[in-house]
């Protein structure tokens, strides 16, 4: 059976359709109706046609019983309503008042490619920055924000359509924005940690906040989508009392910090140097004292043979002190008499002469060496003295240093042409390239040269 089979067909054919250039919701009715003039402004005629463009739902809007319903037909779509091309409106085939009406239902077009931009703008209100919560500065925002219906089913939950109101829609969203906004600038200092002074040159941070905030909040709320926020401007009151009273604290306290940082950077300077003085002083302290230890060794192993002398006379020195000691015990004393008294001992006198004989052994070759070690040398001469110098390293004298050590010194780069010298007998400090020992260093013929080939 077709749809209003039983409506008589005395009456216009209707096409159903959209024709407004920018809308959200618009309301369809009869073309030879006038809204709100008389009780058939939304009759639907049997062989009326339907057109919803793409982009658009139309949202047949009926009462069935006592419950209101709803069908949508989401567009493209150009046809006759008729049964078997409109299917979605079978359910409701005899809702035509036996046939003497046409169907009664409201008609509802919504825009689902339409983006509504809305202008929003804070007044002046109070932040505080929490370093300073004892001054409130004025805040002012502006800005924009634009979205679409995307869930037209959720959107047609939140609101009737037979009361929906466009300008009345965008306040509610504008006054939303306003008090997300609020509360996301509020607390942008703390949140963000940016000082309150600084908050005009945050606006993008602040931005993705506020975006990020409302998208959940005005979906759930308004069944819309946002597709875009921008933030213009966030203005500070600096005619304020409260912004002239932070800017001068923060201005002491600015000064002072400024100043606690350059006496901490001068303080680490000092420090720094204190610290590389005492190393490169301890560093000369024990290049010293290694010098020191290399040439006691080195004497040492030059005059090895009075070394051993003097330790083999020590050697002796001590069986002598030994053999004293026993004769004081009264082991050299003769007892021809009964056990207990004096006189003479076979085996004390027995253990004296061998422990005199030993020492006296020790002694002989102790004196032999030492003769044999002086009569050496007599025959060799003495080591020829050498020239040394003090050098003035990080205007300290160092030193002194033998020609050798200075060469070293002058391959690591310690010594060089310009250095300040000095040996005793001298004035005054001189140039290392002003003495003529010293200067054969730094000439090009300091080093032996290759022995030539014969041609």
């Amino acid at each position: 059976m077709g749809l209003f089979n039983r409506v008589r067909n005395n009456g216009l054919m209707d096409a159903i359709r959209c024709d407004e250039p920018s809308y959200l919701i618009w309301k369809w009715h009869p073309s030879s109706s006038q809204e709100g003039r008389n009780s058939r402004e939304n009759s639907i005629r049997w062989g009326s046609s339907l057109r919803v463009r793409e982009g658009e739902v139309a949202v047949f809007v009926y009462n069935q019983g006592n419950n209101e319903m709803q069908d949508f037909i989401v567009g493209p779509f150009d046809q006759a309503i008729k049964t078997k091309n409109f299917p979605v409106l079978a359910d409701i085939i005899g809702l035509a008042y036996n046939g003497n009406s046409p169907f009664q239902a409201e008609v509802y077009f919504i825009n689902l490619a339409k983006i509504i931009q809305v202008g929003f703008g804070v007044p002046y209100f109070d932040i505080y920055d929490p370093r300073y919560a004892d001054f409130g500065v004025p805040v002012a925002v502006r800005g924009t924000i634009s979205f679409k219906i995307a869930d037209y089913r959720e959107f047609i939950k939140l609101h009737r359509l037979s009361t929906f109101n466009l300008a009345d829609f965008q306040r509610q969203v504008r006054d939303a924005i306003i008090r997300y906004s609020k509360d996301v600038v509020a607390n942008a200092p703390s949140t963000n940690d940016i000082p309150l002074v600084q908050i005009e040159s945050k606006i993008s941070l602040i931005n993705d906040s506020i975006e990020y905030y409302i998208t959940d909040r005005l979906k759930e709320n308004f069944g819309v989508e946002v597709s875009g926020l921008d933030i213009s401007a966030i203005e500070i009151d600096k005619s304020s009392e409260g912004y002239k009273q932070l800017m001068s604290v923060t201005k002491d306290v600015e000064i002072a910090t400024i100043q606690a940082e350059k006496e901490a950077k001068v303080r680490n300077i000092h420090d720094m140097q204190r610290i590389e003085a005492i190393d490169y002083e301890e560093s000369l302290r024990i290049k010293r004292e290694e010098h020191q230890y290399a040439l006691h060794k080195d004497i040492q192993s030059k005059n090895f043979a009075a070394y051993q002398v003097e330790a083999q006379t020590d050697v002796g020195v001590a069986g002598a002190e030994a053999l004293g000691k026993m004769g004081m015990n009264g082991a050299g004393n003769v007892n021809l008499g009964s056990v207990g008294e004096s006189g003479f001992n076979p085996a004390a006198m027995m253990a004296g002469l061998t422990m005199g004989g030993a020492i006296g052994q020790n002694l002989a070759a102790t004196m032999n060496g030492a003769m044999s070690q002086i009569n050496q040398t007599r025959i060799t001469p003495p080591p020829i003295p050498m020239q040394k110098y003090y050098i003035a390293i990080d205007e300290k004298p160092e030193g002194p240093f033998d020609i050798s050590q200075m060469k070293q010194l002058a391959k690591v780069g310690t010594l060089n042409k310009n250095s300040w010298v000095w040996k005793e007998g001298m004035p005054e400090w001189v140039s290392a390239e002003s003495v003529p020992d010293i200067r054969t260093i730094f000439s090009d013929r300091a080093e032996m040269p290759p022995i030539p080939t014969t041609v």
